[in-house]
Protein backbone atom coordinates (compact mmCIF):
# COMPACT_ATOMS: atom_id res chain seq x y z
CA UNK A 1 0.00 0.00 0.00
CA UNK A 2 1.33 3.44 -0.94
CA UNK A 3 1.85 5.79 1.99
CA UNK A 4 1.21 9.54 2.11
CA UNK A 5 2.33 11.78 4.97
CA UNK A 6 0.62 15.12 5.66
CA UNK A 7 3.37 16.95 7.51
CA UNK A 8 2.98 19.86 9.98
CA UNK A 9 6.17 21.32 11.44
CA UNK A 10 5.11 24.97 11.69
CA UNK A 11 2.15 26.85 13.20
CA UNK A 12 -1.44 25.72 13.54
CA UNK A 13 -2.46 28.45 11.10
CA UNK A 14 -1.04 26.38 8.23
CA UNK A 15 -2.99 23.22 8.97
CA UNK A 16 -6.49 24.10 7.66
CA UNK A 17 -5.01 24.59 4.20
CA UNK A 18 -4.24 20.92 3.69
CA UNK A 19 -6.12 18.88 6.31
CA UNK A 20 -9.31 18.81 4.18
CA UNK A 21 -7.24 17.24 1.40
CA UNK A 22 -5.97 14.59 3.81
CA UNK A 23 -9.56 13.68 4.65
CA UNK A 24 -10.56 13.59 0.98
CA UNK A 25 -7.54 11.47 0.04
CA UNK A 26 -8.20 8.94 2.81
CA UNK A 27 -11.84 8.65 1.81
CA UNK A 28 -11.53 8.69 -1.95
CA UNK A 29 -8.39 6.59 -2.38
CA UNK A 30 -8.64 3.55 -0.06
CA UNK A 31 -5.50 2.05 -1.59
CA UNK A 32 -3.45 4.93 -0.18
CA UNK A 33 -2.54 5.00 3.52
CA UNK A 34 -2.71 8.53 4.95
CA UNK A 35 -0.73 9.53 8.03
CA UNK A 36 -0.74 12.95 9.71
CA UNK A 37 2.54 13.92 11.40
CA UNK A 38 2.98 16.93 13.70
CA UNK A 39 5.55 18.35 16.09
CA UNK A 40 3.29 19.03 19.07
CA UNK A 41 0.36 17.31 20.74
CA UNK A 42 -1.63 20.45 19.87
CA UNK A 43 -1.00 19.83 16.17
CA UNK A 44 -2.36 16.32 16.40
CA UNK A 45 -5.34 17.33 18.52
CA UNK A 46 -6.22 20.05 16.03
CA UNK A 47 -5.92 17.48 13.24
CA UNK A 48 -8.18 15.01 15.06
CA UNK A 49 -10.78 17.69 15.77
CA UNK A 50 -10.69 18.90 12.18
CA UNK A 51 -11.03 15.49 10.58
CA UNK A 52 -13.92 14.71 12.94
CA UNK A 53 -15.72 17.90 11.97
CA UNK A 54 -15.30 17.06 8.32
CA UNK A 55 -16.85 13.64 8.81
CA UNK A 56 -13.77 11.72 9.95
CA UNK A 57 -11.55 9.56 7.77
CA UNK A 58 -9.26 6.55 7.91
CA UNK A 59 -6.02 8.26 8.97
CA UNK A 60 -3.30 7.61 11.52
CA UNK A 61 -1.34 10.13 13.57
CA UNK A 62 2.33 10.48 14.45
CA UNK A 63 4.04 12.80 16.94
CA UNK A 64 7.50 13.55 15.60
CA UNK A 65 10.49 13.39 17.93
CA UNK A 66 12.85 13.40 19.60
CA UNK A 67 11.13 15.10 22.48
CA UNK A 68 14.04 17.40 23.44
CA UNK A 69 14.38 18.67 19.88
CA UNK A 70 10.64 19.07 19.45
CA UNK A 71 10.58 21.45 22.43
CA UNK A 72 13.21 23.68 20.80
CA UNK A 73 11.07 24.08 17.69
CA UNK A 74 13.48 24.50 14.72
CA UNK A 75 12.05 23.01 11.55
CA UNK A 76 15.20 21.91 9.69
CA UNK A 77 16.63 19.84 12.61
CA UNK A 78 13.26 18.12 13.08
CA UNK A 79 13.31 17.16 9.40
CA UNK A 80 16.90 15.91 9.67
CA UNK A 81 16.15 13.86 12.78
CA UNK A 82 13.28 12.09 11.02
CA UNK A 83 14.76 11.42 7.58
CA UNK A 84 14.41 7.67 7.92
CA UNK A 85 10.74 8.11 8.77
CA UNK A 86 10.06 10.34 5.77
CA UNK A 87 11.95 7.99 3.46
CA UNK A 88 9.31 5.36 4.21
CA UNK A 89 6.61 7.41 2.45
CA UNK A 90 5.77 7.62 -1.20
CA UNK A 91 4.61 11.23 -0.84
CA UNK A 92 4.93 14.03 1.71
CA UNK A 93 2.34 16.82 1.57
CA UNK A 94 3.16 20.05 3.38
CA UNK A 95 1.86 23.63 3.65
CA UNK A 96 5.33 25.10 4.32
CA UNK A 97 8.54 25.36 2.28
CA UNK A 98 11.29 24.27 4.67
CA UNK A 99 10.27 20.68 3.86
CA UNK A 100 11.92 21.16 0.47
CA UNK A 101 14.99 19.88 2.36
CA UNK A 102 13.56 16.36 2.04
CA UNK A 103 14.60 16.39 -1.61
CA UNK A 104 18.12 15.77 -0.31
CA UNK A 105 17.11 12.18 0.33
CA UNK A 106 17.94 11.71 -3.34
CA UNK A 107 16.53 8.55 -4.91
CA UNK A 108 14.79 7.76 -1.61
CA UNK A 109 13.01 11.13 -1.53
CA UNK A 110 9.24 10.92 -1.53
CA UNK A 111 7.10 12.89 -3.92
CA UNK A 112 7.02 16.38 -2.42
CA UNK A 113 3.76 18.33 -2.57
CA UNK A 114 3.45 21.96 -1.45
CA UNK A 115 -0.13 23.05 -0.76
CA UNK A 116 0.47 26.75 0.11
CA UNK A 117 -1.05 28.25 3.26
CA UNK A 118 -2.97 31.28 2.14
CA UNK A 119 -3.60 33.13 -1.09
CA UNK A 120 -2.32 36.62 -0.39
CA UNK A 121 -0.21 39.07 -2.34
CA UNK A 122 3.06 39.30 -0.39
CA UNK A 123 6.19 38.50 -2.39
CA UNK A 124 7.71 36.37 0.41
CA UNK A 125 6.03 33.04 -0.44
CA UNK A 126 7.08 33.31 -4.09
CA UNK A 127 10.66 32.10 -3.83
CA UNK A 128 13.07 29.59 -5.41
CA UNK A 129 12.35 26.67 -3.06
CA UNK A 130 9.03 26.22 -4.85
CA UNK A 131 10.94 24.68 -7.73
CA UNK A 132 12.13 21.82 -5.54
CA UNK A 133 8.61 20.44 -5.08
CA UNK A 134 7.25 17.87 -7.50
CA UNK A 135 3.76 19.35 -7.26
CA UNK A 136 2.69 22.81 -6.13
CA UNK A 137 -0.93 23.78 -5.56
CA UNK A 138 -2.48 27.10 -6.51
CA UNK A 139 -5.78 28.38 -5.19
CA UNK A 140 -6.48 29.99 -8.54
CA UNK A 141 -5.07 31.82 -11.51
CA UNK A 142 -3.35 34.53 -9.44
CA UNK A 143 -0.92 32.19 -7.72
CA UNK A 144 -0.43 30.01 -10.79
CA UNK A 145 0.30 32.95 -13.08
CA UNK A 146 2.80 34.49 -10.69
CA UNK A 147 4.67 31.26 -9.95
CA UNK A 148 4.89 30.27 -13.60
CA UNK A 149 5.69 33.74 -15.00
CA UNK A 150 8.51 34.21 -12.48
CA UNK A 151 9.98 30.81 -13.42
CA UNK A 152 9.52 29.40 -9.93
CA UNK A 153 7.32 26.46 -10.95
CA UNK A 154 6.98 24.66 -14.27
CA UNK A 155 3.40 24.65 -15.58
CA UNK A 156 3.22 20.85 -15.51
CA UNK A 157 4.12 20.88 -11.80
CA UNK A 158 1.38 23.34 -10.82
CA UNK A 159 -2.17 22.20 -10.05
CA UNK A 160 -4.99 24.70 -9.62
CA UNK A 161 -7.21 23.09 -6.99
CA UNK A 162 -9.20 25.89 -5.35
CA UNK A 163 -9.12 26.55 -1.62
CA UNK A 164 -9.72 23.51 0.62
CA UNK A 165 -9.86 25.69 3.72
CA UNK A 166 -13.28 26.95 2.62
CA UNK A 167 -14.63 23.45 3.10
CA UNK A 168 -13.38 23.40 6.67
CA UNK A 169 -15.08 26.77 7.26
CA UNK A 170 -18.33 25.34 5.90
CA UNK A 171 -18.09 22.43 8.31
CA UNK A 172 -17.86 24.89 11.22
CA UNK A 173 -20.49 27.35 10.01
CA UNK A 174 -23.44 25.68 11.74
CA UNK A 175 -22.16 26.59 15.21
CA UNK A 176 -20.82 30.19 15.25
CA UNK A 177 -19.80 31.54 18.68
CA UNK A 178 -21.52 34.51 20.33
CA UNK A 179 -18.77 36.94 21.27
CA UNK A 180 -20.66 40.04 22.48
CA UNK A 181 -23.71 40.58 24.66
CA UNK A 182 -24.75 43.67 22.71
CA UNK A 183 -25.25 43.33 18.98
CA UNK A 184 -23.38 45.96 16.99
CA UNK A 185 -21.64 45.92 13.61
CA UNK A 186 -18.42 44.01 14.19
CA UNK A 187 -14.98 45.00 12.91
CA UNK A 188 -12.20 42.42 12.56
CA UNK A 189 -8.73 43.90 13.19
CA UNK A 190 -6.28 41.43 11.65
CA UNK A 191 -2.73 42.85 11.60
CA UNK A 192 0.11 40.89 10.04
CA UNK A 193 3.08 39.60 12.05
CA UNK A 194 5.82 41.06 9.80
CA UNK A 195 6.88 44.32 11.46
CA UNK A 196 7.89 45.75 8.08
CA UNK A 197 4.27 45.51 6.93
CA UNK A 198 2.16 45.35 10.07
CA UNK A 199 0.15 48.25 11.46
CA UNK A 200 0.38 46.82 14.97
CA UNK A 201 3.80 48.13 16.17
CA UNK A 202 3.03 51.74 15.17
CA UNK A 203 -0.74 52.03 15.46
CA UNK A 204 -2.07 48.97 17.25
CA UNK A 205 -2.67 50.53 20.66
CA UNK A 206 -4.35 53.54 19.05
CA UNK A 207 -6.66 51.23 17.12
CA UNK A 208 -7.75 49.49 20.32
CA UNK A 209 -8.17 52.80 22.13
CA UNK A 210 -10.36 54.13 19.33
CA UNK A 211 -12.75 51.20 19.59
CA UNK A 212 -12.71 51.08 23.39
CA UNK A 213 -13.84 54.71 23.57
CA UNK A 214 -16.97 54.36 21.40
CA UNK A 215 -20.16 52.29 21.41
CA UNK A 216 -21.08 52.02 17.70
CA UNK A 217 -18.91 48.99 16.89
CA UNK A 218 -17.62 45.80 18.45
CA UNK A 219 -14.04 44.81 17.67
CA UNK A 220 -12.46 41.40 17.23
CA UNK A 221 -8.71 41.71 17.68
CA UNK A 222 -7.40 38.60 15.93
CA UNK A 223 -3.84 39.15 14.74
CA UNK A 224 -1.78 36.67 12.79
CA UNK A 225 -0.93 33.80 15.12
CA UNK A 226 2.81 34.46 14.80
CA UNK A 227 2.61 38.06 16.01
CA UNK A 228 2.76 37.26 19.73
CA UNK A 229 4.83 34.09 19.60
CA UNK A 230 8.14 33.72 21.43
CA UNK A 231 9.65 36.93 22.77
CA UNK A 232 6.85 38.95 21.22
CA UNK A 233 4.54 37.74 24.00
CA UNK A 234 6.02 40.61 26.03
CA UNK A 235 3.74 42.82 23.95
CA UNK A 236 0.79 41.22 25.72
CA UNK A 237 1.06 43.83 28.47
CA UNK A 238 -0.14 46.46 25.99
CA UNK A 239 -3.43 44.61 25.77
CA UNK A 240 -4.21 44.56 29.50
CA UNK A 241 -6.33 47.75 29.51
CA UNK A 242 -8.61 46.35 26.82
CA UNK A 243 -9.13 42.77 27.95
CA UNK A 244 -12.22 43.60 30.01
CA UNK A 245 -13.89 45.83 27.44
CA UNK A 246 -17.43 44.69 26.65
CA UNK A 247 -17.08 45.52 22.97
CA UNK A 248 -13.57 44.09 22.35
CA UNK A 249 -12.80 40.40 21.92
CA UNK A 250 -9.07 39.51 21.98
CA UNK A 251 -7.74 36.21 20.66
CA UNK A 252 -4.00 35.65 20.33
CA UNK A 253 -3.78 31.90 19.86
CA UNK A 254 -7.08 30.04 19.71
CA UNK A 255 -8.28 27.83 16.86
CA UNK A 256 -10.75 30.51 15.78
CA UNK A 257 -7.74 32.50 14.57
CA UNK A 258 -7.11 29.95 11.84
CA UNK A 259 -10.44 28.35 10.91
CA UNK A 260 -12.20 31.44 9.45
CA UNK A 261 -14.52 31.86 12.44
CA UNK A 262 -13.76 35.58 12.65
CA UNK A 263 -13.69 36.33 8.94
CA UNK A 264 -17.14 34.78 8.71
CA UNK A 265 -18.54 36.68 11.73
CA UNK A 266 -17.26 40.18 11.01
CA UNK A 267 -19.02 42.95 9.11
CA UNK A 268 -15.90 45.02 8.34
CA UNK A 269 -12.28 44.01 7.75
CA UNK A 270 -9.52 46.24 9.17
CA UNK A 271 -5.97 45.23 8.37
CA UNK A 272 -2.75 45.63 6.46
CA UNK A 273 -0.93 42.74 4.74
CA UNK A 274 -2.65 39.53 5.86
CA UNK A 275 -3.94 37.10 3.23
CA UNK A 276 -7.01 36.61 5.43
CA UNK A 277 -8.61 39.55 3.65
CA UNK A 278 -9.23 37.20 0.73
CA UNK A 279 -10.96 34.72 3.02
CA UNK A 280 -13.09 37.58 4.36
CA UNK A 281 -14.13 38.48 0.81
CA UNK A 282 -15.73 35.13 0.25
CA UNK A 283 -18.73 37.30 1.08
CA UNK A 284 -17.92 40.82 -0.19
CA UNK A 285 -18.05 43.32 2.67
CA UNK A 286 -16.39 46.64 3.54
CA UNK A 287 -12.62 46.74 4.03
CA UNK A 288 -10.32 49.42 5.43
CA UNK A 289 -6.52 49.27 5.19
CA UNK A 290 -3.95 50.87 7.50
CA UNK A 291 -0.86 52.30 5.80
CA UNK A 292 1.17 52.78 8.97
CA UNK A 293 4.47 52.68 7.10
CA UNK A 294 3.43 55.19 4.43
CA UNK A 295 4.11 52.62 1.74
CA UNK A 296 4.06 53.73 -1.90
CA UNK A 297 1.62 50.94 -2.62
CA UNK A 298 -0.17 51.81 -5.83
CA UNK A 299 0.68 49.47 -8.69
CA UNK A 300 2.68 47.10 -6.47
CA UNK A 301 1.77 43.41 -6.64
CA UNK A 302 2.23 42.90 -2.91
CA UNK A 303 -0.50 45.47 -2.21
CA UNK A 304 -3.04 44.31 -4.77
CA UNK A 305 -5.62 43.79 -2.00
CA UNK A 306 -5.49 47.47 -1.00
CA UNK A 307 -7.71 48.14 -3.98
CA UNK A 308 -10.58 46.48 -2.08
CA UNK A 309 -11.30 49.42 0.22
CA UNK A 310 -10.08 52.82 1.43
CA UNK A 311 -6.46 53.14 2.57
CA UNK A 312 -5.75 55.54 5.44
CA UNK A 313 -2.37 57.09 6.23
CA UNK A 314 -3.22 58.07 9.80
CA UNK A 315 -4.78 56.42 12.82
CA UNK A 316 -6.67 59.62 13.60
CA UNK A 317 -10.41 59.56 12.99
CA UNK A 318 -10.42 55.79 12.66
CA UNK A 319 -14.07 55.26 13.62
CA UNK A 320 -15.14 57.85 11.06
CA UNK A 321 -13.01 56.00 8.50
CA UNK A 322 -14.85 52.77 9.31
CA UNK A 323 -18.15 54.60 8.83
CA UNK A 324 -16.96 55.83 5.44
CA UNK A 325 -15.77 52.37 4.38
CA UNK A 326 -19.21 50.96 5.12
CA UNK A 327 -21.00 53.84 3.39
CA UNK A 328 -18.83 53.65 0.26
CA UNK A 329 -18.53 49.90 -0.04
CA UNK A 330 -20.35 49.92 -3.38
CA UNK A 331 -17.38 51.79 -4.87
CA UNK A 332 -15.14 48.80 -4.20
CA UNK A 333 -17.50 45.84 -4.60
CA UNK A 334 -16.64 45.18 -8.27
CA UNK A 335 -12.91 45.26 -7.51
CA UNK A 336 -13.45 42.89 -4.59
CA UNK A 337 -15.32 40.42 -6.76
CA UNK A 338 -12.79 40.44 -9.59
CA UNK A 339 -9.90 40.13 -7.13
CA UNK A 340 -11.55 37.23 -5.35
CA UNK A 341 -12.34 35.45 -8.63
CA UNK A 342 -8.74 35.86 -9.85
CA UNK A 343 -7.44 34.51 -6.53
CA UNK A 344 -9.72 31.48 -6.15
CA UNK A 345 -10.80 28.96 -8.77
CA UNK A 346 -13.96 27.61 -7.18
CA UNK A 347 -15.47 26.10 -10.32
CA UNK A 348 -17.35 22.99 -9.28
CA UNK A 349 -16.33 23.36 -5.61
CA UNK A 350 -14.84 20.28 -3.93
CA UNK A 351 -11.37 21.81 -3.60
CA UNK A 352 -10.27 19.13 -1.13
CA UNK A 353 -11.21 16.43 -3.62
CA UNK A 354 -9.41 18.24 -6.43
CA UNK A 355 -6.31 18.44 -4.25
CA UNK A 356 -6.56 14.77 -3.27
CA UNK A 357 -7.03 13.67 -6.87
CA UNK A 358 -4.02 15.74 -7.96
CA UNK A 359 -1.85 14.08 -5.30
CA UNK A 360 -3.06 10.61 -6.21
CA UNK A 361 -2.65 11.15 -9.94
CA UNK A 362 0.90 12.44 -9.59
CA UNK A 363 1.85 9.76 -7.07
CA UNK A 364 0.43 6.85 -9.05
CA UNK A 365 1.90 8.22 -12.25
CA UNK A 366 5.29 8.34 -10.57
CA UNK A 367 4.89 4.76 -9.34
CA UNK A 368 4.04 3.59 -12.85
CA UNK A 369 7.03 5.46 -14.27
CA UNK A 370 9.38 3.83 -11.75
CA UNK A 371 7.93 0.41 -12.54
CA UNK A 372 8.69 0.91 -16.22
CA UNK A 373 12.34 1.81 -15.63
Amino acid sequence: MRRVCFLYIAGLHQMPHSLPAAVALARGWPDLKVEIAGVTPEHLQFARDTTARMGDARVTYRLLGPDWLRRLGPKAPILAANLAYFAGFDAVVTPERTSALLARLGPRAPLLVYTQHGAGDRAGPFEPRLGVFDLVFAAGAKQRDRMVSEGLVRPENCAVVGYPKFELADALAADPPRLFETERPTVLYNPHFDRRLSSWPLWGRRVLEAFASQDRYSLIFAPHMRMFEGAAWRGRRLLAPFEGAANIHIDLGGPALVDMTYTELADVYLGDASSQVYEFLRRPRPCLFLNAHRADWRGRESYRHWRFGPVVNSAEGLIDAVDAARRDHRLFSAEQKSGFDYTFDLAGGRAAHRAADAIAARLLGRVQAHAAE
